[in-house]
């Protein structure tokens, strides 16, 4: 099987500045053709601009993209097609009903008459919605609104579907039933951009982006093994002298990040009482717990996802 053939997308060496900003820079990546990838990273990571790359609303000036087989660079206008976007922002009429923005929607894939009206009640019924047809969008919750997003973007039933932070607005039962809608979907392929950790989880292999650059990809499983140990936290006064004692009088490496102390160390939880022994009432909080792709985010990049301002 061709590199084309097996993954929905190829990316080498994709970077893109605004004037003298680098937003991308040495990005690579692969999708399989059916899989579920998600870009986890915080406001300023790139992963905006990798999304209006894809989304083809953004030229490609460097690097290399194969987008269902057709060079990103070259066949933009092709591929348009073949991709449902769901942006972030809000893209909907509010003063149409529910299925007036859907029927709308297919209007601009070509699509017409019965087989519109039996794609817009599919979705109405996988969004949760059918009792809300003949709503105007602007009456319905921010959570409804995204399903109404969400279904106009999969009318035309594309190959790849691009969702920008695509749980906003959701509740968690919700966002459940979102991913089961998509996993349903023979041969979709799903990209996604989030800064939330649990949906990130929702991925089959998250890339994890930080100034531009991939600091990390693999299944979430497989990344959070490598940081090889429990993860324990400790919360105090001077978190650097506390590294330093850490080390030297038991042993332990350990990093700071703010306020707080943590470490990855196997069997972490027999280290508790050693601990509060040796630093007492410093020790304002501890806590411990299984790796975390914020746990593989901090060792990667030294500081924590929501820090920029996300």
């Amino acid at each position: 099987m061709s590199p084309a053939q097996e993954f929905a997308i190829d990316a080498a060496g994709v970077a893109f500045r605004y004037g003298e900003r680098t937003a991308l820079s040495d990005v690579s990546f692969t999708v399989p053709r059916g899989a579920v990838h998600g870009f986890l990273g915080p406001n300023g990571s790139g992963k905006s601009t990798l999304f209006k790359l894809l989304a083809t609303m953004l030229p490609l000036r460097e690097g290399r993209v194969t987008v269902l087989g057709l060079d990103l660079r070259n066949a933009a206008a092709a591929l348009r097609a073949r991709l449902g976007v769901v942006f972030q922002s809000p893209a909907l009429d509010r003063k149409l009903s529910v299925r007036a923005n859907l029927r709308y929607g297919g209007h601009l894939f070509g699509l017409r008459g019965a087989e519109l009206e039996r794609r817009i009640d599919e979705m109405l019924e996988v969004g949760g919605l059918a009792s809300r047809s003949g709503d105007k969008v602007g009456e319905l919750s921010g959570g409804l609104r995204r399903r109404v997003e969400i279904g106009k973007g999969l009318l035309h039933r594309p190959e790849l579907v691009l969702l920008d932070e695509p749980s906003t607005g959701l509740d968690p039962s919700a966002r459940q039933e979102l991913w089961k809608f998509l996993r349903s979907r023979p041969g979709l392929t799903v990209l996604f951009t989030t800064h939330q950790m649990e949906e990130a989880d929702d991925a089959d292999q998250p890339t994890i982006l930080d100034g531009g650059r991939v600091v990390a990809r693999g299944a979430p499983d497989a990344l959070r093994a490598e940081l090889g140990g429990d993860v324990l936290e400790i919360t105090g006064g001077e978190p650097d002298a506390l590294v330093a004692e850490l080390r030297s009088r038991l042993g332990i490496e350990s990093r700071a990040f703010g306020r707080s102390v943590r470490m990855q160390v196997p069997r972490a939880h027999e280290l508790v009482p050693r601990i509060v022994e040796a630093f007492g009432a410093r020790v304002q909080r501890l806590t411990l717990a299984q790796p975390s792709l914020e746990d593989v985010f901090l060792q990667k990049t030294g500081h924590r996802l929501m820090e920029d301002g996300d």
